[in-house]
């Protein structure tokens, strides 16, 4: 069974949940990815706010492979996922934020390292330019 939490920043640079669940509505596994979701999420941004860029858009989806088929007590995680989908401005901010994003999965984000020491956490990281394209 995998768990999988989606978060999106707001225009304020909060991260919410995608879709209509809350925390209150989660069992104690999807609120560990629910953390470490939020954890990524701020420290990349933290890192992309000192290389002065802010993203138009940020997304992280979290999941974790659980060892059992169903929701179970005794279930643990065999694996983790992060996919990181970021729109930048310009071809400059693109490699900031993909810099940013390297640096928080491979060595800032504190609940990552955490995790990679329960089980493999991979990752995926999709960063797209919006800037119009001149003619």
């Amino acid at each position: 069974m995998t768990e999988k939490v989606n978060l999106q920043m707001t225009p304020s640079g909060r991260f919410e949940t995608r879709g209509s669940i809350e925390c209150g509505a989660m069992n104690p596994k999807e609120l560990l990815l629910y953390a470490a979701a939020r954890c990524a999420g701020h420290t990349a941004l933290a890192i992309m706010k000192r290389e002065r860029m802010t993203p138009k858009s940020f997304e992280i989806s979290f999941s974790g492979k659980l060892s059992t088929e169903t929701l179970e007590a005794e279930s643990v995680f065999t694996c983790f996922h992060v996919i990181y989908n970021v729109a930048c401005c310009d071809e400059s901010d693109c490699a900031k934020a993909s810099h940013a994003l390297e640096l928080t999965h491979d060595k800032y984000c504190g609940l990552i390292q955490m995790l990679s020491r329960i089980a493999p956490v991979t990752r995926e990281i999709a960063v797209v330019n919006i800037e119009p394209v001149k003619a």
